[in-house]
């Protein structure tokens, strides 16, 4: 028997995620030498695919031993924006249907929602 997986469900996409998460913050660690990362912040958007909490657990799990280990990982969740071209309103959806709510147009476009960014490090010298 096979069983289909979905990505919103697998935590091994979380984990390619949390690898090469840390192979950023690494790079971007390295010129400070002996440098550790405290604090990592990411903005994640509704439709990425990832599970902030998952995400959080694989990189924990990840960083033990490392430059990032301990590192706090914030995460902002981006929630799913449109614009419809109709109305010339943007709204904020909850579901993944596109679809105005104020004129039920379908000319719309997706304008936040799918981001996967980081948006800062805090990297701590010792000094």
């Amino acid at each position: 028997m096979t069983k289909a997986v979905s990505r919103y469900n697998d935590p091994m996409h979380e984990l390619g995620v949390a690898q090469s998460l840390l192979e950023i913050v690494e790079q971007e660690a390295r010129p400070y030498g002996g440098a550790r990362v405290t604090r990592v912040q990411l903005r994640i958007g509704q439709l990425s695919a990832v599970v902030p909490d998952a995400l959080r657990f694989a990189f924990e799990a990840i960083t033990r031993g490392g430059i990032a280990e301990g590192a706090l990982l914030e995460i902002e969740e981006v929630p799913l924006r449109i614009r419809c071209h109709q109305c010339a309103e943007e709204f904020t959806v909850e579901n993944p249907f596109m679809v105005c709510p104020r004129c039920e147009g379908v000319d719309v476009e997706m304008i936040a929602g799918r981001e996967l960014e980081i948006r800062s490090l805090e990297i701590c010298d010792g000094d």
